[in-house]
């Protein structure tokens, strides 16, 4: 049975531990890129000790790289006290728990199937989401008024070293992240191929997160920074092929006018915007874009002589269903 007093908690001010069941072994090695595998379970310190997150009830353990958490250091200080089947309970004070309720949400999100590629990049918007007022979650926007210790639950399963894992994307160096855009990369073109459209563009979603955050640590417009620009626009060129046959076409739109405005002289941006006008009936803006590619481009005329004339038929069909309805009207 683990000694309160050999656990690395000695001296930290608003934390009390006490061990449930004791674990095996010494306490393990954590160092940045160990990657921990645990079940938690959150209450508050009421009567009742209400249940906020479980786990266990959500049915996956939470896996978590140190070095990479997701603004709540408090756990990793926790984790490296435990040795491995070990539960313990933890009592944190309000300095250690006020993020919680922003972390408890990205969590939940998660569980539900929504936006982990959001959350990957999670320590730039951690700061924006204290601008909203409601986290959508009652539990959890009455702890961001009223910021309150917490008991963590922690039961720690695994720990594994950065050598024994494939690690996610956003848990790599700079260096690992530009060996994996490649292989990203890689694996959305074969997806595309297949009509996998959904499942490639989470792999151009991810190499592109990949190379902005990189890029961020560059200086805008020099060498370095142009190359990962480059690839960065060629891997939304992708992505937004898919987004046309998946019919996301507004956001074809705008991720396109987002790139010629940066580089205004990027035919294959203008094409693709001028297919995505030319099905949400934008003649004028779909024109304008093919004449700007054939400016820029003239190897792509057959391609835009080809689009010209669908957008043709397709104008005079939608010109002839107006005229029958208004015919209707009248």
């Amino acid at each position: 049975m683990s000694d309160i007093k050999d656990t690395m908690l000695v001296g930290s001010e608003g934390i009390k531990k006490t061990i449930l069941h004791g674990g095996t072994g010494d306490i393990p090695r954590f160092i940045a890129g160990t990657k921990v595998t645990f079940h938690f379970r959150t209450q508050l310190c009421d009567d009742e000790r209400t249940v906020i997150d479980d786990s266990k009830a959500v049915g996956t353990p939470m896996e978590v790289v140190l070095g990479n958490m997701f603004k709540l250091d408090i756990w990793e200080t926790l984790l490296a006290s435990m040795r491995i089947g070990e539960v313990a309970e933890f009592w944190c004070d309000t300095i250690h728990t006020g993020v919680y309720p922003l972390v408890s949400k990205s969590m939940r999100r998660i569980a539900e199937g929504k936006d982990p590629v959001e959350w990957q990049v999670h320590t730039c918007g951690m700061a924006n989401m204290f601008a909203y007022h409601s986290l959508g979650y009652d539990d959890l926007d009455q702890l961001m008024k009223e910021p309150q210790p917490l008991y963590f639950v922690l039961e720690l399963l695994r720990v594994q070293q950065p050598s024994e894992y494939s690690r996610e994307s956003w848990a790599l160096s700079d260096e690992e992240r530009l060996k994996v855009v490649p292989v990203l990369h890689g694996q959305g073109n074969k997806l595309f191929k297949q009509g996998h459209y959904q499942e490639a563009t989470q792999k151009y979603k991810e190499a592109l997160i990949c190379i902005k955050n990189v890029q961020t640590k560059e200086k805008a417009w020099d060498v370095p920074w142009l190359k990962l620009e480059k690839m960065a626009n060629t891997l939304t060129l992708n992505y937004c092929q898919c987004l046309l046959r998946m019919e996301e076409y507004y956001e074809v739109i705008e991720h396109m006018t987002d790139i010629v405005n940066q580089h205004p002289g990027m035919a294959k941006a203008y094409y693709l915007r001028g297919k995505a006008h030319k099905e949400v009936w934008n003649e004028a803006e779909a024109r304008q874009d093919f004449t700007k590619v054939l400016d820029l481009d003239p190897g792509m005329k057959k391609a835009v002589k080809k689009e010209l004339a669908v957008l043709g038929m397709r104008m005079e069909e939608k010109n002839q269903e107006d005229k029958n309805k208004y015919k209707g009207m009248f």
